[in-house]
Formats: structure tokens, sequence, C-alpha cells
């Protein structure tokens, strides 16, 4: 398409629009201000169908997933009936809830009674006992077992049936002689007493072991036994703890 210009190269005017003629021979006339009217509402209407489709396809991004509207439909539907109908309201439901928790906790009472009647009587014998049979208090302490066990015995739990023992910071008492494995329930107890600010007063064979220092085991705090820094007694395992003691040697700070 080109301008059909006259003999002297001008452009050739129609109604005062520039006249030009297509490949095919046929001449029209081009009207620039109507051509540019036409642009800006096509645009327009061309930005207002994007906003459209724009805010369909969001509208439609809730809709996901939805593979059967009419379904999808009907199910809504049949909720909004039920909320009309309000076969229970909140109240009745709480109501109802709580009742049905009330009967439950009745029923269990008795066992639950039962299985902490059993604990104890299980926590009594494991630890109770091991305080009763133990091999260091009878001979390192001057205080029957039920002494130690009432001053001790919050140091001593049950874990899976088995007895483990824990420092006053909640950290459990490992073995000394056995890396890496708990300590048994007398060495563990010989830790728990190393650390008793008032131990002086409960180990035979210490100068402030009281009654049991005088009497039966009059002698053993004076000269020519063996004496011992605190801090080394400390760092003994049970059984060198107890071989000290019951030679009579001393314990110094």
């Amino acid at each position: 398409m080109k301008l059909k210009l006259d003999e002297n190269g001008n452009v050739v005017l129609q109604d005062g629009k520039p006249v030009y003629v297509h490949d095919d021979g046929r001449e029209v006339a081009f009207d620039a201000a109507a051509t540019v009217a036409t642009i800006t509402r096509l645009n327009g209407e061309s930005k207002t169908h994007r906003e459209r489709a724009e805010a369909a396809e969001a509208k439609a991004k809730a809709y996901e997933g939805i593979d059967d509207p009419a379904a999808a439909k009907k199910a809504l539907e049949t909720i909004k009936n039920l909320d009309d109908k309000k076969l229970v309201d909140a109240g009745e439901v709480e109501r109802i809830k709580t009742e049905a928790i009330k009967a439950v906790e009745e029923n269990f009472k008795p066992i639950v009674a039962e299985r902490d009647r059993l604990f104890g009587e299980l926590r009594k014998e494991k630890i109770g006992g091991s305080f009763a049979r133990s091999k260091f208090v009878s001979d390192n302490l001057t205080i029957p077992p039920d002494f130690v066990e009432a001053r001790f015995g919050n140091h001593f739990e049950l874990e899976d049936g088995k007895v483990v023992a824990k420092f006053p910071n909640g950290e459990k008492i490992f073995s000394r002689a056995r890396p890496g494995e708990l300590a048994d329930f007398d060495e563990a107890l010989s830790e728990l007493v190393g650390q008793y600010s008032q131990k002086d007063q409960i180990l035979k064979g210490t100068s402030g072991s009281g009654g049991g220092a005088g009497g039966g085991q009059g002698g053993q705090g004076g000269g020519g036994k063996k004496s011992m820094k605190r801090g080394d007694f400390d760092a003994l395992d049970p059984a060198a703890k107890a071989a000290h003691v019951n030679s009579g040697g001393a314990i110094t700070d």
C-alpha cells in the first residue's frame, strides 16, 4: 500500500484525507483521526477484558481441586440445611462433652488409684529395699537405713523398673568404675554422701561421727591411723571408700 501522487508528485487528497493505493489497485482515503480514535477505543476494551479475565482467574483459584461443581454446590446446600436445623446447639455439645469426660474419669478412677498403689509398693520395694540391703550403708554410715533413705531417697527414681540415681542438679549419676554405665545403688549413694555438707556427721571413722566415734569406735581417729584428704577420699570408688573407713582411716579437709 502506498500514497497516491499526482503528476507533480504531490499527495492526492480526498475530503482532506490522503489517498492510499492498495496492492490490488483499490484507492482508499485514510482517515487518521478516526483510526486513532478506534485504536484508543480498542485499547480501552482490551484493558477491560484483561481486568475481567484476571478477576475471574483469581476467583477460580479458590475452587481449584473441585472437579464437580454441581456436587460441591449440593454439599454446601446440605451443610446450610444442617445449620438451619440446629440439630444440637453449642451449649448442648459442651454439656455432652463434660458428662462424657466425667463418666470416663469415674470409670478409670479405681484403676488409676490401683496403679498408683502398685507403683508406690514397687518404689518402696525397689528403692526402700535398696537402702535396707545396702552394704555401703551398713559398712560406712553411722545412721540406720531408714534415716539414710529419708535424707537421700529423693535422689532415686524408678525408670523402666530400674533404680536410677540423680545428682541434686538432675543429672544422672554414672559409674566411675564402669564408664558410660549408670552407677549401681551403692556407688550412686556413695557419690551423694560424698557431696553431702554434713557427711562428717554420718560417716564412720570421721572426727564428727558423734556416738559412732566413741565407745565401740574408740581410738579410730587417734594417732597412728592413716589419714586422707577429703578430695582424695571423694575420688575413690565405693569399695575403696569402704576399705579406708573400715580400717579406721581418718579424713581431713
